[in-house]
């Protein structure tokens, strides 16, 4: 050792706390170094999985709540990355056709046309059913015009990136066979693939409306959520009264409820972002009479759906030929399994076929505010029309037995009628003593009083006499529910009426009811003096016809008020004869 300096001293300049931190510091040095010039290079771009994202499921509500995406945001682990962006190396090869080409499946109950461009569905038609055109055609539930101007067809593909549900459905898919026509049941498998994107649809036809629907989309081996959307627009678009704006709607049931949304209540797709709502039974898309209902596999009736619906925007020629802008609506529905697997029914809204689905779909025959009228009326014309194979006459018969339900009453009310009209003259005397107060006099208290003790005194029901017609105003509303909401009566003819749903095209029943309703007035003695109110029971026919000129009244239901003023008159014949019209009863003298 070197001996110190006279004097001097060992004293070290670095403690300890230092030569750590500067040990660490040229180790970080070091490996930033070797990291740079001798580590081995990363991928320019590592693909990230994306794993089917576990949904939270919605409430089920209103449109309002229905419609705010912020309760059902799913988590989603990982993106898939844009179509655009530096793709990494090919991982599938690519799969696909060199032209467009078209499939024609079909079975007794529809036609079905494929197109290979995107495996979407061109046409289809119910070969039971015509459009309401002139002259009528085969019904075609795709409208190919909105499809072509809004570029989206059904069972097309819906992606939470746009680039790559573009590519889906814009690419040229290989068809499984050789055969450009199937009869069911048959299978049809299109595939295609970009080398990176791999999608391929399955559908099964058997014999009945329902179709089974196998999917899977990979981007670079990993799974990919991507609903089957229906887009388009939906139903018979040739339909006049009402427009088909108005009667098409979007749905889906969650916990035993159906929730429903018309255009009106929907929002454009920049809305939903990647936004899925969950726990769904059964989703879809309906007009009055037809619907394409979209369910879990039949081997897995639990499986939750996951759906989202929207509108857009398409140029139509109004009736004064000028271009005017319609909203279409349209929906798409996912599962969190893949492969994807469900069942796309597409077909009439029958009402036991549609009980007999497992879910049931019966709800989808909605008949209002007086579905506890029109449900009941309904079957008994459905029970009737076993034995009577005409719709029209059918009607007929149900009205007969329910005016011979309601006869007894009819003969109350009549008997009512005769006393109300002996004791007029006495009621009338007491009137005109209080005419000259005001209504909000109280005096206008006693001649109520002194007119109810005479009705007290002859053991008078003042609303006896409405009771028939109390009773006919449900039966009318819901009978038109029925009649304008059931399948069965769409088109059924009946002598110079073509379609008992919708109006008279000549307006013969509407006037009929007017004349016959004014016989039974006319038969059917006055409940009062008042000739005001005697004016207004002479109008009451004149309204009634105006009512099924102007407004979309089905004229099964002119039939039936036709058939029940017809009864009326007989039955009004009959009391007239055995119930004769009673002498007066003397007004009493009025105390001074």
């Amino acid at each position: 050792m070197t001996p110190l300096p006279s004097g001097g001293k060992n004293k070290d300049k670095f403690t300890p706390e230092l030569r750590i931190l500067v040990a660490s510091l040229l180790s970080m040095v070091v490996f930033l170094a070797w990291t740079k010039y001798f580590g081995p290079k990363p991928p320019t771009n590592v693909p990230q999985p994306n794993n089917p994202p576990q949904t939270a499921p919605a409430t089920a509500g209103n449109a309002s709540s229905a419609n705010t995406p912020a309760t059902a945001t799913p988590t989603v682990p990982g993106k898939a990355p844009s179509a655009v962006s530096a793709a990494p190396a090919t991982t599938t090869a690519a799969i696909g056709d060199t032209q467009e080409r078209s499939i024609v499946v079909e079975n007794a109950l529809y036609r079905v046309v494929f197109s290979n461009r995107g495996a979407v569905v061109k046409s289809w038609q119910l070969k039971k059913y015509k459009d309401d055109a002139k002259p009528p055609r085969t019904l075609d539930l795709v409208h190919p015009e909105s499809s072509e101007l809004t570029g989206g067809w059904p069972l097309s593909m819906v992606f939470d990136d746009p680039q790559l549900e573009k590519a889906a459905n814009a690419g040229l898919y290989k068809i499984s066979g050789d055969s450009t026509s199937l009869s069911a049941p048959a299978e049809v498998t299109f595939t295609w693939s970009d080398g990176h994107l791999e999608i391929a649809k399955k559908f099964h036809f058997d014999h009945s409306y329902v179709v089974n629907v196998e999917t899977t989309a990979t981007y670079n081996g990993s799974p990919v959520l991507a609903g089957l959307a229906w887009r388009g627009g939906f139903g018979d678009v040739t339909v006049t009264d009402p427009s088909p704006a108005t009667t098409i709607n979007t749905f889906y049931s969650e916990n035993g409820r159906l929730s429903t949304f018309l255009v009106k209540k929907l929002d454009g797709p920049e809305k939903w972002g990647n936004v899925w709502q969950g726990g769904k039974t059964f989703t879809g898309i309906a007009d009055r009479y037809f619907t394409a209902t979209f369910l879990p596999p039949s081997d897995a009736l639990s499986t939750p759906l996951m759906t989202r619906y929207w509108k857009v925007w398409d140029t139509v020629k109004g009736a004064d030929g000028k271009e005017v802008s319609e909203a279409i609506p349209e929906f798409a529905t996912a599962t969190a399994a893949h492969p994807m697997q469900m069942r796309v029914f597409v077909g009439p809204k029958d009402y036991d076929d549609l009980k007999a689905m497992r879910p049931p779909l019966n709800s989808l025959v909605q008949f209002g505010w007086f579905e506890f009228v029109a449900d009941p009326l309904f079957h008994a014309l459905k029970w009737l029309h076993k034995y009577v194979p005409n719709w029209g006459w059918a009607i007929v018969l149900l009205t007969l037995v329910i005016n011979m339900v309601l006869f007894p009453l009819r003969i109350s009310s009549y008997r009512t009628t005769l006393k109300m009209q002996r004791v007029g003259p006495e009621v009338k005397a007491i009137q005109e003593r209080y005419k000259k107060y005001k209504l909000n006099d109280p005096r206008k208290a006693d001649m109520n009083k002194e007119v109810m003790a005479i009705y007290q005194r002859e053991g008078i029901n003042p609303i006896g006499g409405c009771v028939p017609m109390l009773l006919q105003m449900p039966i009318w509303f819901g009978l038109n529910s029925a009649l304008r909401g059931a399948i069965e009566l769409r088109h059924a003819s009946w002598l110079w009426v073509h379609d008992l749903a919708a109006k008279d095209p000549y307006y013969i029943l509407p006037v009929t009811v007017g004349i016959s309703m004014y016989l039974v007035s006319k038969m059917t003695p006055m409940t009062t003096t008042d000739p005001q109110q005697a004016q207004m029971m002479k109008f009451l026919p004149i309204s009634m016809s105006a009512m099924f000129v102007f407004f979309p009244f089905s004229s099964g239901l002119a039939l039936y008020i036709l058939t029940s003023s017809l009864v009326g008159i007989l039955q009004q014949w009959y009391l007239n004869r055995t119930h004769p019209l009673p002498a007066p009863a003397k007004p009493t003298r009025a105390k001074k």
